[in-house]
């Protein structure tokens, strides 16, 4: 298994965009860990979106938390399935890097791959049903050339 992670999005506090001001040091602050199986794509071409992704807070305003999708409207790397991810819980691969209060702590969150299907399923049923759909079918999701679970 190969794991890459962001390096930076968390140097900031990621910002509520509704908030008129943006507070320099309190706010959650991530990084994101992808997890995939090493052989089997090229997926070291997988650094550039990430980056993409890592800079979304800043750029975009979005508050990255566990549940939501992020989408490049690109593929992760040439030739995958995927184009967007879903964030999922911190805590499991890494735990929360505590910083100097007032700052929060870092948390790294794993990226789960989406295909389209996925992705449509997700924002129609949910994050926990597109979950649970893939622990019930015994998805690999470390597999970077997957197909889509059956959503029937």
């Amino acid at each position: 298994v190969v794991r890459y992670a962001t390096l930076g999005m968390s140097g900031q506090p990621m910002a509520d965009p509704t908030s008129p001001l943006a507070d320099p040091v309190k706010g959650p602050r991530a990084e994101l860990i992808l997890s995939v199986r090493a052989g089997r794509a090229d997926t070291d071409q997988v650094l550039r979106p990430l980056a993409v992704l890592a800079a979304s807070p800043q750029v975009e305003g979005l508050v990255v938390a566990p549940g939501a999708s992020l989408d490049l409207g690109q593929e992760l790397w040439p030739g995958a399935p995927f184009s967007s991810v879903l964030v999922a819980e911190p805590g499991g691969l890494v735990e929360d890097l505590e910083l100097d209060a007032p700052m929060d702590p870092v948390r790294f969150l794993p990226l789960l791959p989406m295909t389209r299907n996925e992705a449509a399923w997700k924002r129609v049923r949910g994050a926990e049903e597109l979950q649970e759909r893939w622990l019930a079918r015994g998805t690999d999701l470390r597999d970077p050339a997957r197909g889509s679970v059956a959503l029937d």
